[in-house]
């Protein structure tokens, strides 16, 4: 039997980026409020608030200070449970970004650790220097090591990532106490599940120097351990059980044997996970050491966790992602033909599909120049590293073109006005509006049936009222670098889909009726135009 959030598509909001309503600059939860019914148009059951909580704003909210407070940048509470009753009425879902590896430095439970006052005295993850050095050798996801000396506490704390983001100490059960009273707290206010960020690094088994490596060093005294097992299976038992909720996991760095564990219906865990190995196509390891986008191997990498998965979460963007047009199509010549396949696409494979703000439109990465129009800290911290190693300034300023987490950060496209909508004309945004949304802009694609938004609407409708889309089994067809092509089957039907990467149009040895076309075409003809997508009912090779 299929579960709500089964049947849903989830839209991810960056709330600092979505609507701003007071002309301040900055994305808040009226302004949100303010656009469910675009929401409700398009199709989406599930919204995905990146956080709201108060912060200190390191990490754009991913630094928590206070875990049931909202950031007076963006609100009150009583903001919040507005949008929460006024999403309700319109049959949408809100979910929060639950962030429990770490908390801000700021944080009262931090403030009073570091003063070594009970119960907080073991909260955080504290040991003294060796020898004059730090604990260990280990390394962050950030670029830099991952140790602070307070001399409040005379001792490091580790921070696996920003320095004013300390890692929770699991060794103490009182940490996972609190972590249950945050989830408990807003699954009362009638939140209906948590995107788990970072989740698979929560436990450390060992605070061992390890063998030095290019990209974190220590990772395996914390990648994906029994410990953080045993951690999700108690929040899943005492919590979330008792709720009509759901979890999904950003998980660094796993196999499908390891997604498998943690988000199996039998594990009682996790009831889906992020993987990021067809995020992963185009580059070496990390995403800051790139290599030419390959469509076979993405193809071949959605493949496998299709196939690995009882249940995936499916997307192609998120707030720390390129946009998937720039990266995976072609945000040019080809622009509305790209986005209109990946739309395909995203909303045909099997799982809960996430669309990131925008993506319905097509937005694509930023028109910056320079460093100084950057606001984010891992792309400030990795262009210190690189320029420590040599790195001359062109060659890192390609590297924040490809893969800064702010190309997908730049404000919502609402209208082609200054600003495009999102603040006033006069306000200051936070981050660079894209000059590009004078034409990419949400206001003149509803009013044009051909749009990209239009295709979307029409791929949620279709997919909603789709037992195979839904439900049915995956199969790949084909992957290079011209052709993805899948099947999906359930009870007795069949469908194909073709996605074309390629510039160029391409024969293709499937026939069938056509239930859908990128291009807006009655028939198949075989022949794939540049990036066409269709889907095919009762195909025949």
């Amino acid at each position: 039997m299929e579960k709500w959030w089964q049947q849903q598509v989830v839209y991810q909001i960056y709330p600092r980026s979505f609507q701003d309503s007071n002309g301040d600059g900055m994305g808040d939860i009226p302004g949100i409020t303010s656009r469910l019914d675009y929401l409700q148009a398009l199709g989406v059951g599930v919204v995905w608030l990146s956080p709201v909580y108060a912060s200190p704003g390191d990490d754009n909210g991913y630094d928590i200070s206070d875990y049931c407070a909202i950031d007076p940048q963006f609100g009150t509470m009583e903001d919040m449970d507005t949008l929460l009753q006024e999403a309700k009425a319109r049959n949408i879902r809100i979910v929060m970004d639950l962030v429990v590896n770490h908390t801000s430095t700021s944080h009262e439970w931090f403030q009073k650790s570091r003063r070594r006052i009970p119960p907080y005295t073991d909260y955080y993850i504290w040991q003294p220097g060796k020898n004059g050095k730090k604990p260990n050798n280990w390394t962050g996801f950030f670029g830099e090591d991952c140790w602070v000396y307070d001399e409040i506490r005379g001792e490091y704390y580790l921070h696996l990532f920003a320095k004013s983001q300390a890692d929770l100490n699991y060794h103490d059960a009182n940490v996972i106490e609190e972590v249950k009273s945050v989830m408990r707290f807003w699954l009362d206010k009638g939140v209906s599940g948590f995107r788990c960020d970072v989740i698979n690094v929560l436990y450390k088994d060992s605070l061992a120097s390890s063998r030095k490596r290019l990209i974190l060093t220590g990772r395996e005294h914390y990648l994906t351990l029994p410990g953080t097992h045993a951690i999700l299976h108690e929040l899943r038992r005492d919590v979330l059980s008792g709720y009509d909720c759901f979890t999904v996991g950003e998980t660094c760095f796993v196999t499908p044997k390891e997604g498998r564990d943690l988000c199996e219906p039998e594990r009682g865990e996790l009831d889906m996970i992020f993987n990021f190995e067809h995020m992963e196509t185009d580059q070496y390891f990390v995403k800051w050491f790139h290599r030419k986008f390959s469509p076979r191997r993405l193809g071949e990498a959605l493949a496998r966790w299709q196939t690995a998965l009882t249940w995936s979460a499916v997307y192609l963007e998120n707030h720390d992602q390129p946009r998937s047009v720039s990266r995976f199509g072609d945000d040019g010549r080809f622009h509305d033909e790209s986005a209109k396949m990946l739309c395909t696409l995203l909303l045909s494979l099997r799982g809960t599909p996430y669309i990131y703000q925008g993506q319905e439109l097509g937005m694509t990465n930023f028109d910056y120049t320079s460093m100084d129009q950057l606001d984010d800290v891992e792309s400030k911290n990795i262009d210190r590293l690189l320029k420590r190693l040599g790195f001359p300034a062109a060659v890192r300023w390609r590297k924040m073109r490809h893969s800064s987490r702010d190309n997908a950060r730049t404000p919502m496209q609402w209208t082609d006005a200054p600003n495009a909508g999102f603040t006033t004309p006069d306000a200051a945004p936070w981050l660079g509006v894209n000059a590009n949304h004078a034409r990419i802009n949400a206001q003149a694609q509803m009013a044009d049936e051909r749009s990209v938004w239009h295709y979307y609407k029409e791929m949620l409708a279709f997919r909603a009222a789709s037992p195979v889309l839904r439900k049915g089994d995956f199969t790949l067809l084909a992957a290079t670098d011209a052709l993805f092509a899948f099947s999906r089957s359930y009870a007795g039907e069949r469908m194909i889909v073709l996605c074309s990467f390629c510039k160029e149009a391409q024969t293709v040895p499937y026939r069938g009726e056509i239930c859908i076309d990128s291009y807006a075409k009655s028939t198949f003809d075989g022949v794939l135009q540049p990036y066409e997508a269709v889907i095919l009912k009762e195909g025949e090779a």
